[in-house]
């Protein structure tokens, strides 16, 4: 079901720019949750705290009602990338097919540094609105000058979301990104939108995150970088040594093919589903990490689950538990991952690091709020 957040047209001309100051971040509904933690207690969490050793789980109840955050114009299934944006009537410089020709390096951008979806949708959105509203006859390169406004406002997100991502339930995970023929809108792709490269590029710093995605990704010289920074050429580029330096380990990781991928994760679930515990073995590499993120939404481990037997005994353990009644292969981040559906509702999305034929770490994606843009079957 689509709510509409907006009525009419907006008609914008060169100079309107006030009319969409960037601090009210044009957000014309705030999700409200209520989310109230509480002790889970029952087989499941038992289970889980006996395999993580780790603290209780929690779960959490969320209102259902409430407004997906930004002001989702389409709930479930229907959110399409390009249908949240307002409908807008040009009579500026900036025209359709240009915008639409730099739209994938500007969402790009954005969720590189984000590692979110809607957040890099709403600076999308915002930097359509300012594009629209401003005087380009000096703009010399227009996919730069619009990178650099996404930058700037994701930069700005990300300094105020820091507190929030600190205190985040559990382990995180990126919001997976469909870039597959599924895909609603094209991504300008490369291996820096991979679930490894966002995990590990939200240990960094704003400032390093900003400068490693400019420079390494859209060739953004150091003196643009310390204008969206505030910084220096010299701060800005030992930003990005820093930040290259950090995600190092990740490039050089052995790469499957999408087919082994597609293989391996199709064998775990089989072996999932029967309950087989010596085939999961079998699958994982003796030092196999787990992840899981259910963001205090759902039921899953809080901490890593190392080992390739308990993590074994806790994939059979859920599906045991939650029975799920569907499954499917998509592709996210330029990779392959296990989507599990039970009552048609998405409930897990796996995604693995192999090497040598045999799963390094298992991420499991469990928190609804983070692939309602995905949807049902």
């Amino acid at each position: 079901m689509c709510r509409s957040g907006w009525a009419g047209t907006l008609r914008l001309r060169a100079g309107m720019s006030s009319l969409f100051p960037m601090d009210i971040g044009w957000r014309l509904a705030d999700g409200l949750h209520s989310n109230v933690r509480r002790p889970a207690f029952g087989p499941e969490s038992e289970f889980l705290d006996y395999i993580a050793k780790g603290e209780p789980t929690w779960r959490s109840t969320a209102d259902e009602g409430a407004l997906r955050r930004g002001g989702a114009f389409c709930l479930g299934s229907e959110v399409d990338h390009r249908s949240r944006r307002p409908r807008v009537e040009l009579t500026g410089p900036l025209a359709e097919a240009d915008w639409e020709s730099h739209r994938p390096a500007v969402f790009g951008a954005a969720y590189r540094i984000l590692g979110t979806v809607a957040e890099a949708e709403d600076v999308t959105q915002e930097v359509w609105l300012r594009a629209a509203a401003a005087d380009l006859s000096e703009v010399r390169d227009l996919r730069a000058w619009l990178v650099t406004l996404a930058a700037r406002a994701s930069y700005n997100v990300l300094k105020s979301a820091r507190v929030r991502r600190e205190s985040y339930v559990g382990s995180w995970l990126p919001e997976p990104l469909l870039t597959g023929p599924d895909a609603a809108a094209r991504v300008l792709m490369d291996e820096s939108v991979s679930t490894a490269m966002l995990v590990v590029m939200e240990t960094l710093t704003p400032a390093e995150r900003v400068a490693l995605v400019l420079h390494d990704v859209f060739d953004f010289p150091f003196g643009r970088i310390a204008e969206v920074l505030g910084g220096t050429p010299a701060a800005g580029r030992k930003l990005a040594s820093r930040a290259r330096a950090r995600v190092a380990a990740v490039k050089e990781r052995p790469r499957a093919s999408r087919a082994e991928a597609e293989r391996v994760l199709k064998a775990f679930k089989a072996a999932a589903d029967a309950g087989d515990i010596a085939g999961l073995v079998e699958l994982l590499d003796p030092g196999a990490v787990y992840v899981a993120d259910g963001g205090g939404k759902v039921t899953a481990a809080r901490r890593p689950v190392r080992g390739a037997e308990r993590i074994a005994l806790l994939a059979a353990r859920q599906i045991e538990l939650r029975r799920p009644d569907a499954f499917q292969i998509i592709e996210v981040n330029g990779h392959p991952a296990l989507a599990t559906y039970h009552g048609g509702e998405l409930v897990w999305l796996d995604t693995v690091e192999i090497a040598d034929g045999r799963i390094t770490v298992f991420r499991r994606l469990a928190n609804p709020e983070k692939f309602r843009h995905i949807g049902h079957i």
